[in-house]
């Protein structure tokens, strides 16, 4: 028998399951853990709050295409974590998070930091509504069962955050090796489900006879690395795609048969196609309420008018929110590939529609052009649509792009052109203020060879400014562009349009943030008018540093012709939407 301390024989286990990062911070409960660490091949990423190491680990897990893991101490550092685990539990990210908790023999105690004053030994629960499991190793030989079950659960299915929650003592007790060695024989390769022939056939003929089919892809496309899959077969057919936010990047923006994003921040022409669709498929997307303008029929979805066929990896999904007539639980690149493989020896010739291609194009060059004045605005400060035009004009298409919320996120997906799929980073479901930026340093570590590009605004960059520190430490060269309205921005032009004021919502005085970086040991440029900008993002580029551009930007809302059930609530049948705020 060899026995080994659990902290030593749980970095080993790390290393051969391939993991290359950790993302967290210290703890008197984790040092055990931390201590081992120094010694290993693994990287840690040290930051200065944990909110912070969760969104770079969500980041991490979506370029890496692996699940990231997490270190965090308990009671607040558990917390801090709490809000970037949850938003990557609500955009179905691979993580597991490894937290110290109080000593095993002080439950009941209510020892120092520890969570719950109402009940002993409970701080696992806290995470217990987001994510897919939550684990408390409440023996020490029990730990290699319950890691290899938190890293399986993470990756299968529908994806998502595990915590497995460790008594400080459990790291430094003695277990025999050979406990961490059955594990390893257990399979890391899990055969996913796909759909049968016949199943395959029936939503084929179902498309084919449709006079108008849509296919309306979600994130689960992307999650499922199925962009390519996906594409092959709608341009089989002819078949033209619409996509939720969380979707945007699945086709490529230059498609001939790509509509764009739907919902709210949807043009009407794009809720139009699919509101009027006889038929939609519906891909690895739960309909989330901006996507599907609040779910009334007028505006973006009449279903079960349009039929609806829906694949998805999560049966729960299934029917949510709209009837189906066709459902099927399946991984989409194994259901697509099926699929293709059908449609190609049903109808080896495929089908063109070169009526909806050239609706497509119309609709596309008039958007352009109704876009045309703002995109070359020289006002300063700078419109929103100038900043996306400059950024456009300047990264290669393979670049990274993480956004936070409000115009960098809407606007961002509607306007913004994305080429590659999975190379556009988004808060979907939480819609988590203070994402963008900490995302792009995991994104830029994944990636390390790509430009990484975070579009943020002065709000959600000033949630966690202490990114910079991380980025000066371990040289991350991200860029990011601050759009600085000086405000919570879209709040506020909620704010001004229904109630006439913006109490609460934009700041008498904004930091300087160029400023800043430089206190932190960052490249800070500030931009003073309109024309300064795109030599400096150029610049910045070729840095190949950690840089960030202060950017001015004129508040004006993001464009929309799509509903959202809000409005109605703060000003009944009024039709009001948002308003510039000066």
């Amino acid at each position: 028998m060899s026995k080994k301390l659990v902290s030593n024989l749980l970095i080993d286990y790390l290393e051969d399951r391939g993991v290359e990062h950790i993302f967290g911070l210290c703890g008197h409960t984790n040092i055990a853990f931390l201590s081992q660490l120094e010694k290993s091949s693994i990287k840690f990423v040290n930051v200065r709050h944990e909110q912070i190491s969760a969104h770079m680990a969500d980041g991490y897990a979506r370029v890496k295409k692996e699940t990231s893991v997490v270190l965090s101490h308990l009671g607040p550092g558990l917390t801090n974590a709490a809000t970037g685990v949850a938003n990557a539990a609500l955009d179905s990210i691979p993580m597991v998070v490894i937290a110290g908790d109080i000593p095993s023999h002080f439950y009941g105690k209510h020892p120092h930091q520890e969570v719950n004053l109402h009940a002993d030994a409970s701080q696992y629960e806290i995470y217990r509504p987001f994510v897919k499991r939550a684990w408390r190793v409440d023996r020490p030989d029990l730990m290699p069962e319950i890691i290899e079950k938190a890293f399986q659960l993470a990756e299968t299915g529908r994806p998502g955050p595990v915590l497995v929650s460790v008594p400080m003592d459990m790291f430094s007790k003695e277990i025999d090796s050979a406990l961490f060695e059955r594990v390893k024989h257990h399979t890391r390769s899990i055969t996913k489900p796909s759909i049968d022939d016949e199943k395959a056939k029936e939503i084929i003929e179902k498309l084919v006879n449709a006079e108008n089919p849509v296919i309306y892809a979600g994130g689960g496309v992307i999650l499922a690395d199925a962009a390519e899959e996906l594409r092959e077969f709608n341009e089989h057919f002819d078949i033209p795609v619409a996509h939720s936010l969380m979707g945007k990047g699945v086709v490529s923006d230059d498609s001939d048969l790509t509509l764009g994003m739907t919902g709210f921040w949807g043009t009407k022409f794009i809720n139009e196609k699919t509101r009027t669709a006889d038929t939609i498929l519906a891909l690895g997307t739960q309909f989330a309420e901006a996507d599907s303008s609040s779910w009334e029929s007028e505006y973006t979805f009449d279903i079960p008018n349009t039929k609806l066929i829906q694949i998805d990896i999560d049966a729960n999904e299934i029917g949510r929110n709209y009837p189906v007539e066709i459902g099927v639980v399946a991984d989409l690149k194994q259901a697509l590939t099926v699929l293709n493989r059908v449609a190609k020896e049903l109808y080896p010739e495929g089908k063109t529609n070169e009526k909806v291609k050239q609706e497509i194009a119309e609709n596309r060059k008039a958007f352009k052009a109704s876009n045309e004045e703002v995109r070359n605005d020289n006002s300063f400060p700078l419109m929103p649509q100038r900043i996306l035009a400059d950024v456009e004009a300047v990264i290669p298409k393979d670049a990274y792009i993480t956004t936070d919320v409000g115009w960098n996120k809407n606007g961002v997906g509607q306007q913004f052109p994305i080429y590659k799929a999975g190379s556009i980073l988004t808060p979907g479901g939480f819609a988590t203020m203070g994402f963008g930026a900490p995302a792009a340093m995991g994104a830029k570590i994944a990636a390390p060879d790509n430009v990484v590009i975070s579009l943020v605004g002065d709000g959600g960059f000033g949630q966690n400014p202490a990114i910079l520190a991380t980025a000066a430490e371990e040289n991350i060269p991200v860029i990011w562009i601050i759009m600085n309205n000086s405000s919570f921005g879209t709040i506020a032009g909620l704010q001004k349009a229904h109630y006439d004021t913006t109490f609460g919502t934009v700041f008498d005085k904004s930091p300087d943030y160029a400023a800043i970086a430089k206190a932190y040991g960052v490249e800070g440029i500030k931009i003073n008018a309109a024309d300064e900008f795109k030599p400096a993002l150029e610049k910045a580029i070729q840095m190949n540093k950690p840089v960030v551009i202060d950017v001015p930007m004129i508040n004006n809302p993001v464009p929309t012709d799509g509903h959202w059930n809000i409005m109605d609530i703060y000003s009944p049948g009024k039709k009001v939407h948002h308003a510039s705020v000066k």
